[in-house]
């Protein structure tokens, strides 16, 4: 699994003020969110699943390796099968799932899990999140722009409610393809906001997502 654009800022923008003991990383691919959310939250202990027994691999291998190795657990199981059994509850859970439906799909089954949400819609985040995030606990998802509504009504018909979202725009002047959407049982005001990833130079990265990202970047 590649390191993309998406769990970078999943990683990087996802609340943690209230993630002080628990986190749940549901899809994890390589690990790559988990290990940013490691590295900011020096107190909590990260869990991250992931469906797919090759991402499963490599999830763990790079948590071995990685500096926060004690406080890092990877799990090979489905999140619906692992939200009934697990005896935790958590304080954040954060997912960039696959979002595909109805569409050509990959010839390398991996992929096709990994991008297609036949085995997680999104309405079984919110419907097994219920019961194991902490009542002052936050779901936080990067989706397509296309998504946003429809996400923010599954949510609302499990009784969690948008309190945060941010709008992700390739360039100046380009058409929004991301947005981060932070949910909570809290009916508090929404926020909004935007983050533009490059300058009109293309592979030239914004002042303002340098300044998100530097902490988790070698050559920034």
């Amino acid at each position: 699994m590649k390191v993309g654009t998406d769990g970078v800022i999943l990683g990087a923008l996802a609340p943690v003020s209230s993630a002080m003991h628990r986190i749940l990383d549901i899809g994890s691919g390589s690990g790559l969110v988990a290990l940013m959310l490691a590295q900011r939250c020096p107190g909590a202990t990260i869990t991250a699943i992931d469906i797919d027994e090759s991402a499963f691999r490599q999830t763990e291998l790079n948590f071995q390796q990685s500096l926060w190795s004690n406080r890092l657990n990877a799990v090979h199981a489905p999140f619906q099968e692992f939200s009934q059994q697990t005896e935790q509850h958590f304080d954040l859970i954060v997912s960039n799932p696959p979002f595909f439906s109805n569409s050509l799909k990959n010839p390398t089954p991996s992929r096709t899990v990994a991008r297609h949400n036949d085995t997680l819609p999104l309405r079984d985040i919110f419907d097994h999140a219920g019961c194991i995030l902490r009542e002052t606990g936050s779901i936080v998802l990067i989706l397509p722009v296309a998504d946003n509504q429809k996400c923010v009504k599954w949510a609302e018909s499990y009784g969690f409610h948008c309190n945060a979202s941010v709008v992700i725009i390739p360039k100046p002047g380009a058409e929004p393809k991301r947005i981060l959407l932070s949910f909570s049982r809290a009916t508090s005001p929404s926020t909004s906001s935007e983050l533009i990833l490059e300058t009109e130079n293309r592979g030239i990265y914004s002042p303002e997502f340098t300044a998100l990202v530097r902490d988790f970047y070698l050559k920034l």
